[in-house]
This record gives structure tokens, C-alpha cells and sequence, in this order.
């Protein structure tokens, strides 16, 4: 009989070939790989689906609601349209101002609450562009600038807290608020770099399918649209939908701002905030609920579930430790510093491209303390390495949240990995030649 090990990673090895060819939908994938982990015994059934309760998945839920919110009210057009007044809808300039926006809040909040707060504003923007920008060549730009901008400071991305917090309970040095940015600089560099180049003349090929469009405006079949309707007001009746309109705008952007506060003051976790917020905007009507189902993105929220599970797999079955230390034992005890962090590193990308990046930093960033200790090295330089990888996760699109909610414009499984994944590749060449300039080593 098989091992677990064994088990998780044929079962994991199958979902790959599933998730590269799309022969059935991405979060009928997902599903399926959970309860085939469930099935031949290598987690128990109450671990398989289990994500769906995570607090990372009702932050994104939530947060998916507060920007449609916004889009609904339209609060996010009106910023749309104030950028494209400046920037006109010329692509390169637009996606400048997207960079600047996107990573000082990313890296100061959350990266994954950035992009659910950037993707109504960028739609709104592209459907007032008469089609000169689109979600296909905008989305996964706004995803991956994200993921770096999380990847600046302390408290951009879950890895480097879980990171911070073993070092802290180990009674090592701890990383500082900005230390991670001696990193996540030159990567947010070659990031622009990429996008404004290679990337930009890439993504004209790769990104062949048709333009996703967004037909649910919320109105029901049968019913006069929101023009016909003006008009059969009478003055008075248009005054006062006028008032309503602008409170629901007032109150919209209340409750962003709400957000945004109990994600720095961390008085509630991120998912009871975001759904906080979420229930403030369709009890006051900013958004209706047959609106919520209509433009949720379930396959978003599906992946993003399922992951956990996976994750569960890897680790519960000892297969996810099981290559790590494989990995790292090929190297040998008489290993250099600088290629142990590079192989940590190797093995964090690896894995936080298939299982979230805060599942490889609560699987690696303990193998590598341990493995530091062993050897007589520093142990913050190497959970570091890990910490540092763990947020370069781009080639698949269920490496990290923010990845995988630009799934929403269309993209393939495919267009991840040569779009993301030539990036994936110069970032991690990037920080490995890096390490003995900013670690200890």
C-alpha cells in the first residue's frame, strides 16, 4: 500500500497536469483534488474543504463586496475617470499610475485587500476607455505589482509575519520593519522594468483570447434601465434618488476607509473586517444582494478554498517536508550559506506556486530555522531567504490571492505560466544574486 507521501504527490501531480490542460474548469480541479486527498486517506474529510472557513477567503469575499460596492455606487468610476483625465487611456501610462497607487498600499495594509479595492477602479476605467484598455492586458499586471508591493515591509504579506513570529518565539534577531525592502525594491524594479518591455510586447501574444466582458450590470430582465427610469421621475422623485445616490457614495467610501482602518489597527482579523464592511454595504443598499452572487467570482473563491486543503495534503502527509529536506540533504552538511538560502529559496518558489505562499512559509520558514541551527548558521538569514521567496509567486494562479483574483479577466492556467512564470524565473535569479548583499551570510 501506498504511502500518504506518496499519495499527496501523485494526487498533487495529476491536479498540475489538470490545472496546465483546463480539461475540466480550474475549481472543478480543486475540488476534486481536495476530496481525492480525503478519499485515499491522506487528510480526513474535515481537513479537505476546511479553507473555505479560513479567514484569508471571507477577506477576499468580503473585500470583492466593498469594491463592487464602490463600482456600484460609482465611486469607482469617478476615480477612473479623474486617472484617465490625467493619463488619457494610453496603456504604459495608465499602468504607471496603477504602480503608484498599488504598491504604498500594498505594502502598508494587505496586498490581497489592495487588489479587491484596485480591480472595480480598473474595470471602471477600461469600460470608459472605448476599448482602448482591456482586463487582459491590465489585471495581472495589478495582481503581481501587489504581490511585490506586499513583499516591501513587515506587514505587506502573511509569510513574513509568520516568519517574524518564529524568530520572536526561537529568541533570534528579528527582521525590521523595512528590511525585506533591500529585496523588494530592485524586484519592484525589475517588475516595472518587465511590464514596460518584454512583458508589454509578451502579453500582446500570449494573452490571445477574447476580451472578458462584464454582463452583469445587476438589472433584472423585464425591468427599464436606470435611463428610462430618470425619466419617469418626477423632479422631486429625482432630487431625492439623487440624495440617495450620493449618501450610498458617502457611505461606500465610509466603509473603505473602515476597512482600511481595522486592517492597520488589527483589532479584528482581516476577514471579519472585510466582511464587516461587506454587510454595512448591502444593508444600506450600496449594493444589492442578487448583485453579490451576480458578480462574485466563484472560481476565485474556489481555488483560493481549495488550497488549504492541498496545502493540508503536503503537509499532514509529511510529503511537502519530504522534498524540502530532500532538496537541501542533496547539498550536503558542508554547504555554503549562500547556496543554502538559494536552495531554500528555490524550494519556497517552487511550493508557493502550487500551495499559497502562507502555507510554504508555515511549511519552510521552521524547516529552515532548524536547519540553521544544525549547521551553525544564521538562523535569520535563512528564514529571510524563505520569506523572501515566498512572495515571488507568479506562475501559476493559485500562488497567492492576489494572483489568483485576476483570474476574472480570463486568463488561462497557460497565460500564468509564461507570463508570470518568465518573471518567477529573473526574480528569484534577481534575490539570489542579492542574498549576500542583504543577508547575513
Amino acid at each position: 500500500m501506498l504511502e500518504s507521501s506518496t499519495v499527496a504527490l501523485i494526487v498533487i501531480g495529476v491536479m498540475l497536469v489538470l490545472y496546465a490542460t483546463e480539461l475540466i474548469p480550474l475549481a472543478t480541479t480543486s475540488i476534486l483534488s481536495c476530496l481525492a486527498l480525503a478519499v485515499f486517506g491522506v487528510i480526513p474529510f474535515a481537513d479537505a474543504l476546511r479553507g473555505f472557513g479560513n479567514d484569508i477567503v471571507f477577506l477576499i469575499v468580503g473585500m470583492v463586496i466593498v469594491g463592487d460596492a464602490l463600482f456600484e455606487t460609482g465611486v469607482a468610476d469617478l476615480i477612473a475617470r479623474k486617472i484617465i483625465s490625467v493619463v488619457g487611456t494610453n496603456e504604459k501610462p495608465f499602468i504607471w499610475v496603477l504602480i503608484l497607487i498599488i504598491t504604498p498600499i500594498s505594502a502598508f495594509l494587505n496586498n490581497t485587500a489592495t487588489v479587491a479595492m484596485m480591480l472595480p477602479i480598473a474595470a471602471s476605467a477600461i469600460a470608459a476607455s472605448d476599448g482602448k484598455l482591456t482586463k487582459k492586458d491590465t489585471y495581472m499586471t495589478i495582481g503581481m505589482v501587489s504581490v511585490v508591493g506586499g513583499g516591501l515591509t513587515l506587514v505587506g504579506s502573511t509569510p513574513q509575519l509568520i516568519a517574524q513570529g518564529l524568530l520572536q518565539e526561537g529568541g533570534h534577531e528579528t527582521m525590521g520593519f523595512f528590511e525585506l525592502s533591500y529585496t523588494g525594491l530592485p524586484i519592484l524594479v525589475l517588475l516595472i522594468v518587465y511590464v514596460m518591455t518584454i512583458g508589454f510586447k509578451m502579453k500582446k501574444k500570449v494573452f490571445d483570447f477574447p476580451e472578458v466582458v462584464d454582463q452583469s450590470s445587476g438589472q433584472v430582465s423585464g425591468q427599464a434601465s436606470p435611463a428610462e427610469n430618470e425619466k419617469n421621475l418626477s423632479e422631486s422623485e429625482r432630487r431625492r434618488d439623487g440624495r440617495i445616490r450620493t449618501a450610498r457614495m458617502y457611505i461606500s467610501v465610509l466603509v473603505l476607509v473602515f476597512c482600511v482602518a481595522g486592517f492597520i489597527t488589527g483589532l479584528w482579523t482581516l476577514g471579519t473586517v472585510a466582511m464587516a464592511g461587506a454587510v454595512i454595504c448591502v444593508a444600506t443598499g450600496c449594493i444589492s444582494q442578487s448583485t453579490v452572487f451576480n458578480k462574485m467570482n466563484w472560481t476565485t473563491v474556489v481555488i483560493m478554498g481549495c488550497s488549504f486543503g492541498i496545502a493540508a495534503g503536503l503537509e499532514q502527509s509529511g510529503a511537502g517536508g519530504l522534498v524540502a529536506r530532500s532538496m537541501i540533504g542533496l547539498l550536503g552538511d558542508a554547504v555554503s550559506p549562500w547556496l543554502l538560502c538559494a536552495t531554500l529559496a528555490l524550494a519556497a518558489v517552487i511550493f508557493t506556486n502550487f500551495m499559497s505562499s502562507t502555507a510554504t512559509a508555515a511549511l519552510l520558514v521552521p524547516i529552515a530555522a532548524l536547519v540553521a541551527q544544525e549547521l551553525g548558521y544564521d538562523v535569520k538569514s535563512l528564514v529571510m531567504s524563505v520569506a523572501i521567496a515566498t512572495n515571488i509567486g507568479y506562475a501559476t494562479p493559485i500562488s497567492t490571492p492576489p494572483i489568483t483574483m485576476t483570474l476574472a479577466a480570463g486568463y488561462r492556467f497557460k497565460d500564468y505560466v509564461k507570463y508570470g512564470g518568465l518573471f518567477n524565473v529573473l526574480a528569484y535569479a534577481l534575490i539570489v544574486l542579492l542574498f549576500p548583499l542583504v543577508l547575513n551570510i
